[in-house]
């Protein structure tokens, strides 16, 4: 009966690491398609979005809550400015042309909480992981991003997008409202939108990732 037993978990154990050894490899094929697909759809992404990042001094309790105050500010004194923007050029010119006024006004803010961090205003095109914004999810790649540093800039930020401008839209039911999503769809190819609008792909693209870290650390 024992012998029967020590068979049976023998052929069960053997199954395990066939079927784990043929998944690794189609993972292997899988993880380089996605990845090359994947960048692909992110470089077109990236050439019609702006990504807003507010970045705390630090991660601790008061800085975040900084953090937050001067993203509230800022969003609140952009929403006109920007919403009734036709393309991603004029966004641009819009935000250059406010950078030293959205800067005073981040100073203004921390200030007046007692703070007397340095403010930093800029653009700056950096690699970004994988983030969803609502039920949208954008794929990790290099984007465009209009940047505010609170001090070191050490903690964690706080995103969205500037154009299309996302930012002014309630996503509390962790849903893009409908209107949002039409303009995401008239800037973006079909493939495009369909990739970032598309939960499928999302939960590919993390089964994917941890999979192949899985296997690249018992290399």
């Amino acid at each position: 009966m024992r012998k029967k037993k020590r068979r049976l978990s023998v052929f069960i154990m053997v199954i395990l690491i066939l079927t784990v050894g043929m998944a690794g490899i189609r993972t292997a094929e899988g993880y380089a398609a996605w990845q090359q697909d994947s960048a692909g759809i992110a470089q077109g992404i990236a050439t019609e979005i702006i990504r807003f990042h507010v970045r705390a001094n630090s991660d601790s309790e008061a800085d975040q809550q900084l953090k937050l105050q001067v993203k509230d500010r800022v969003v609140t004194y952009m929403e006109p400015l920007l919403r009734e923007s036709q393309d991603i050029e004029q966004s641009r010119q819009i935000l250059e042309e406010q950078t030293e006024n959205i800067r005073t006004l981040a100073l203004d803010t921390l200030r007046e909480a007692g703070s007397d961090y340095d403010v930093a205003v800029y653009f700056e095109n950096s690699y970004f992981p994988m983030k969803s914004y609502g039920d949208v999810t954008f794929p990790p790649g290099e984007y465009e991003a209009f940047r505010i540093d609170i001090g070191a800039h050490d903690g964690k930020n706080w995103w969205c997008v500037l154009y299309p401008p996302l930012c002014f839209v309630d996503t509390s039911y962790g849903v893009l409202p409908d209107t949002s999503k039409d303009t995401l769809k008239n800037i973006l190819t079909e493939d495009e939108y369909n990739a970032i609008t598309n939960t499928r792909v999302e939960y590919r693209c993390k089964y994917l990732t941890f999979l192949n870290r899985l296997f690249a650390e018992k290399k």
